[in-house]
Formats: structure tokens, sequence, C-alpha cells
């Protein structure tokens, strides 16, 4: 992945890759701004941060830190579908994007969204995919998206 420790605009922001240490830096409760996120031991974390690692490339949170109070402040997650139609293609699904509340309308979002669908275009995706609410939808325009069709969902808990 280009651009895995890139400074954003010099404001002490970098983007890279989920880390092991990113449980203590606030990382579980910024996903519980987007969503539902129960408790999470520290075995449970380390747990899935090597499931999801052994993916590789094929499935990367990334995380936005602000050096100076060390804390996780904006994240994302992108995984490849490997697929047989199109010639065998792939298709990148970005999931879980989340900007602290504090630190909203910064262009920390896009920079998260950018960041991920660059990674999809250099796994080859022939396209990146994501669901949004409706409030969402003007953002991810900006975010070179466009709407195509409706979203499905069943819930089984």
């Amino acid at each position: 992945m280009e651009n895995s420790n890139s400074s954003i605009e010099g404001n002490n922001l970098r983007v890279r890759k989920l880390e092991l240490s990113d449980k203590s830096k606030g990382f579980l409760e910024l996903l519980r701004q987007l969503t539902v996120c129960d408790s999470v031991s520290d075995e449970e974390f380390e747990d899935r941060f090597k499931e999801i690692s052994m993916y590789g490339d094929d499935h990367v949170i990334c995380v936005i830190e602000d050096e100076i109070s060390g804390k996780i402040i904006a994240s994302g997650s992108v995984f490849i579908e490997k697929k047989f139609i199109r010639k065998c293609g792939k298709v990148a699904h970005i999931e879980d994007v989340v900007v602290d509340a504090g630190s909203r309308g910064t262009q920390l979002g896009k920079k998260i969204v950018g960041f991920l669908a660059d990674h999809a275009r250099s796994m080859g995706c022939y396209k990146v995919i994501l669901d949004c609410s409706d409030e969402n939808k003007v953002f991810y325009e900006k975010c070179g998206f466009k709407k195509k069709e409706i979203q499905m969902v069943k819930y089984f808990v």
C-alpha cells in the first residue's frame, strides 16, 4: 500500500494501517460513534486483528491517528471480493468509515475514502462499492461515488 504513513496537510495526522496497539488509542470508542460496538476484550481484539491480518492486502483497515493526542480519530476498511464475472475480476467493498465527532468537517473522511479507493485500484479491482445512509449520500458523491440501485439487508441477530 502506498502512502501508508503519509502526513495529512502537516496537521500531525497520518493515515496508516490499524495496529494492535490502537485498541488503547480509542479505536473501539470511535467505532461506537458509527454503530453498535460491544465490549471487546484485549484477547478478542488480538484474535480478530490476527485473523484480519492473515488476509493481507485483501482486507485492510486504515486509521488516522492524531499524533498530538495519540487518539484514533478516523477509520475505514476495505475488503476485496474475488469474482468469476468480468474475467475473474475483483470488487472492493468499503465499510465502517467514521470520523470522530470533534474532527468532522476537516476532510479526514475524504482522506480515508480516498486511501481505501486508491488501495482498491492498486489491487486491480474494476469497481469499489459501499452502502451509506441518505444523509451521507452527498459526502460520498463528493468522493466520486454515484448512487446505483438500492441496498437490501437481512439481520440474523
